[in-house]
């Protein structure tokens, strides 16, 4: 709540559309759609056509992570183990040469938090929405 969820969180996992247009000049592999951002890239799956439902599960047991896309595992990871342990620098500086975007990422070890849907505009629509608790 009022901090970034890429760095602050634990993970932002990327919900968009990889090869629209907008994104062809600047979007970095560890940004495509399912990543886990700035720590584990995602492999880059084709999107259904505009307007065709999807479905996706993000299960997160502890640091690992996966990320299952119409069927399609497209992250199988550990985020302790993708950025060997250092979600900030070891030297106390800004550039982190353990996450693939080199930023820190302080809130990665958090056990606790929220869960939310951020956007970068208009376009995105959710439905269905279910989040199971997997120590209960």
């Amino acid at each position: 709540m009022g901090v970034d969820a890429a760095y602050e969180g634990m993970c932002e996992c990327q919900i968009l559309d990889h090869d629209a247009d907008i994104y062809a000049s600047w979007l970095k592999e560890y940004q495509v759609h399912g990543s886990v951002y700035g720590v584990i890239p995602a492999k880059r799956l084709v999107h259904k056509p505009l307007g065709e439902w999807s479905t996706e599960e993000i299960r997160v047991e502890g640091d690992h992570i996966t990320v299952t896309v119409n069927g399609q595992v497209i992250v199988d990871g550990n985020i302790r183990k993708a950025c060997k342990g250092h979600n900030v620098a070891p030297d106390g500086s800004n550039e982190n040469p353990y996450t693939v975007d080199h930023r820190n990422h302080p809130g990665m070890f958090n056990k606790t938090g929220y869960i939310s849907f951020c956007g970068h505009g208009e376009g995105l629509k959710i439905r269905n929405v279910r989040i199971l608790d997997l120590d209960k």
